[in-house]
């Protein structure tokens, strides 16, 4: 589902030069394979830093362990439990959850907004480890292989060939998941890893219904704003919670190990507890767009963009559109290099493109510089002129990118770009306020509570009353019921 995970999956690669067989773990039977058990453990402990480093570690320690003793229950039950296995809840607000070869499992603070119990958290955090534990990842890059492409993604790690366009096939499994057979097993073996707990395997029904509920909306949303959805697993969440094979695998979990069809305790109560007070959106480390404003408590700045643009919070910048997708303004933060000021890091950055209009650039105190770029490539796939601005404050160069889609286009955009650069600065004692993110609080619902009503209330701009049905699972037009843990952004 996400664009930074095919650059991680070229790694896959580095046990393909050798194929076997081994028996694989769940199935009992043998498995033509491109790496060992050995082979997937260092692929997984070279790549963690990497995914921690892309997406960020969520900083509440008490639910880091909270996740972490559920993972590890599981894993103890799971059909290799002697992998060393690391649960890590990231710090992003997109709807997903993964898992690297050799036993590392990953899972977004956004995806655990929207479950409702421990027994789904575990259901989650099953399927993935069911992954690990039927060496799904092992499997696919031996039928990439297989069809040619393994060579060359060694080529690719000797130093030959395009990254990013081979990476992107290898990188499929990760992306859009393993495909439905795949994906399938994997719920089986969570269901069955659920019941071993003494939790409902129909957990695994709930999850897969809450997602394809948050899918139905995201894609609703994804085609107002004109961007391509970010669904968890991506086209390979095909089947629905009433699907036959679904309802078939879950069933014959419960019989596999042995359980019982009574009901089970779910852990609603714990689990809504431990994610009171999660952010629904970006963090205060990621910073809060409201509006056409963007402020970051953490770093202590805010920038506005121009009025009417919709503004984008990306995890490696802030990006603003106008309404005809014909405009941009970028924003990064990067260290700059010591003693390098920021007309040298201008001139760095833009080494061999010819400049113009190059000058000092003081912003609300702060000092800059900026250039226009006569002949740049353009986010259209076309070249043109580009407005570029370094603005240093707090030990970081936050660093502006405008440009136009038409060269005819760009005087004008130009004017609005340096208007809204020079609205950067450190945000006022009064500001931090605006740059807290929203958060997930628990209630008891009241007779009487109507979602229509909450969301009147709501700091959630769109959507409001189907987000909110969404996270309590009552979408899409169910109201709660007296007295039930009820979920509300405040």
């Amino acid at each position: 589902m996400n664009a930074r995970r095919p650059l991680l999956a070229a790694t896959f690669a580095l046990g393909a030069a050798l194929t076997g067989c081994a028996t694989n773990p769940v199935t009992g039977k043998s498995d033509v394979v491109t790496m060992s058990a050995a082979q997937e453990v260092e692929i997984g402990r070279k790549m963690h830093p990497q995914i921690l480093q892309e997406y960020g570690r969520y900083a509440d320690e008490e639910l880091q362990a909270y996740v972490n003793d559920v993972g590890q229950r599981i894993a103890a039950k799971s059909h290799r439990p002697d992998l060393q296995y690391t649960f890590t809840v990231l710090d992003g607000e997109e709807v997903n959850a993964f898992a690297l070869p050799g036993g590392y499992v990953y899972i977004t603070r956004g995806i655990m907004a929207y479950l409702n119990s421990e027994a789904e958290l575990a259901a989650v955090l099953g399927h993935e480890v069911g992954h690990i534990t039927a060496r799904h990842a092992v499997r696919q890059q031996t039928g990439a292989a297989a069809a040619g492409i393994g060579a060359t993604l060694v080529g690719i790690l000797t130093g030959s060939g395009d990254l990013a366009s081979v990476a992107n096939l290898a990188g499929t499994a990760l992306v859009r998941g393993y495909g439905r057979d795949m994906e399938l097993e994997a719920d089986a073996i969570g269901a069955e890893y659920l019941d071993r707990l003494g939790y409902s395997p129909e957990a695994m029904i709930d999850v897969v219904r809450l997602l394809k509920n948050q899918e139905t909306l995201e894609v609703q949303i994804a085609r107002e704003e004109g961007r391509e959805p970010r669904v968890y697993h991506g086209v390979f969440s095909t089947h629905p919670d009433n699907d036959t094979r679904l309802k078939e695998v879950v069933a014959a979990a419960g019989k596999k190990a042995g359980g019982s069809p009574e009901a089970r305790p779910d852990g609603r109560d714990a689990y809504l507890q431990r994610i009171d007070g999660l952010p629904l959106g970006p963090s205060r480390e990621q910073g809060v767009v409201r509006g056409s404003r963007f402020y970051h408590g953490t770093l202590g700045v805010t920038v506005a963009f121009p009025s009417g643009w919709t503004v984008q919070n990306l995890p490696r910048k802030v990006v603003a559109t106008n309404p005809q997708k014909d405009a941009y303004l970028e924003l990064t933060a990067i260290p700059p290099p010591p003693n390098v000021q920021p007309r040298e890091l201008v001139a760095r950055s833009l080494s061999g493109v010819p400049l113009t209009a190059s000058e000092p650039l003081e912003v609300n105190g702060l000092q800059g510089h900026t250039a226009v770029a006569r002949e740049v490539a353009l986010p259209w796939g076309n070249r043109g002129p580009a407005r570029y601005a370094v603005v240093y404050q707090g030990g970081l160069a936050y660093v502006f990118t405008g440009a136009t889609r038409l060269t005819a286009g760009f005087s004008s955009g130009d004017r609005l770009f340096l208007s809204s650069i020079k609205t950067f600065r450190r945000l006022r004692d009064n500001e931090f306020q605006l740059a807290e993110p929203s958060r997930i609080h628990v209630v008891k619902a009241a007779p009487g509570t109507r979602i229509e009503r909450l969301a009147q209330s709501s700091p959630l701009e769109r959507h409001a009353a189907e987000r909110l049905r969404l996270l309590n699972d009552l979408y899409p037009d169910r109201e709660p019921a007296a007295g039930q843990p009820l979920k509300v952004v405040e």
